[in-house]
């Protein structure tokens, strides 16, 4: 049964990932700026979703009947597919699977975002923190289920103080887009306890730090380089949930 699982989940995570490079494009624009409309040749996008390719540029050029731009989709497809794979194989058939695998297209998408433009969009930080804690609230409704919706809203609260403290002590070194994005994250961790929270957090943390540490023994970051947290603080995120899924 939880092979079966396994493979469902990576076939979703597939499906799902195919969709994510018309997004990750449009949001991945400096702040401030306008979500794109258009493509790089200034031809209208058509929704969200979806693959990064313009048909109409396609028409004006001989090489192909779509010139694509924006993130590869073989990559998000591998990225979340993965990912679905182990929330699966860590969850099982408990009902809070449900809730990971909704969210984890999110949060490749904020990755990806975050990595090519240092920016963490509202429409989906904000989000993704009330989708979080109102699908766990619903969960924690059905039987079978492992985590506790208080612990997941006190996590919510508590990380996303936190990440303001830091936020306050030093904004340069910190966006605002990753306070939005801690009340997520913590919603998620707190759903299995504060240990799973503690650990979650440390990890995006270390994962950050051994990232900076490896640019400025490469010659390519100062010590007061800025680099986008969002993905460390999200892979932290899963790697604690994923823990925490295994340990109840």
């Amino acid at each position: 049964m939880t092979q079966l699982l396994v493979v469902l989940a990576a076939l979703w995570g597939a499906a799902t990932g195919a969709l994510l490079p018309r997004a990750a494009y449009r949001f991945s624009v400096p702040p401030e700026e306008p979500w794109r409309e258009t493509c790089p040749g200034g031809h209208p996008l058509g929704g969200w979703l979806g693959r990064a390719r313009c048909g109409t540029c396609g028409t004006q050029q001989p090489d192909g009947p779509q010139q694509p731009y924006g993130p590869g989709t073989p990559v998000l497809v591998a990225l979340t597919a993965l990912l679905c794979a182990a929330l699966a194989a860590a969850t099982g058939t408990r009902p809070e699977l449900a809730v990971w695998l909704l969210l984890a297209p999110v949060g490749v998408l904020l990755a990806v975002v975050d990595l090519r433009v240092r920016r963490l969009p509202d429409p989906l930080t904000l989000p993704l923190a009330a989708a979080a804690l109102a699908l766990l609230g619903a969960v924690s409704l059905v039987p079978e289920h492992t985590g506790n919706w208080l612990d997941s809203l006190f996590g919510a609260l508590a990380l996303g103080a936190g990440y303001w403290v830091l936020w306050r002590i030093n904004p340069g070194g910190m966006g605002f887009g990753d306070v939005k994005l801690a009340l997520g994250a913590g919603a998620v961790l707190g759903w299995y306890g504060w240990d799973t929270v503690l650990l979650g957090t440390f990890a995006g943390f270390l994962l950050g730090a051994l990232y900076g540490g490896v640019l400025v023994l490469a010659g390519r970051a100062g010590r007061k380089t800025a680099i986008p947290f969002g993905p460390f603080l999200i892979t932290g995120a899963y790697a604690g949930l994923l823990i925490g899924a295994y340990a109840v």
